[in-house]
């Protein structure tokens, strides 16, 4: 377990991690435009309409969820970004090896 509230963070450190969350977050935008296109390409009826709706609005609640760039716990959203491949480790050199050891070990889980 990691106690976040032990965990120091430079000014450097401060800048790699909000790029790479940035990123991240730039590639699950697109993502969901990409899904997003691909739907409505095909709706031709109401109900495609309000799925396509749904699936909106139940992507804006995860993403609302996953990208909460809070240095006390941005390791363990880290770790799910680089599970769900929107993050590459190396988007995050320059952070302290035991930070990314850590995100390394979490994102295996």
């Amino acid at each position: 377990m990691v106690d976040s509230a032990l965990i120091t963070w430079s000014d450097t450190e401060q800048v790699i991690a909000e790029e790479a969350f940035s990123c991240a977050y730039g590639r699950a935008v697109q993502s969901v435009i990409s899904t997003v296109r691909r739907e409505a390409d095909s709706i031709n009826n109401a109900e495609a309409l309000w799925r396509l709706h749904d699936y909106l609005s139940t992507q804006r609640h995860v993403m609302e969820g996953r990208f909460d760039f809070r240095l006390d716990g941005i390791l363990f959203v880290f770790a799910s970004l680089v599970k769900e491949n929107l993050l590459d480790l190396q988007e995050l050199d320059g952070l302290d090896a035991d930070k990314i050891a850590k995100i390394k070990a979490m994102s295996r889980f």
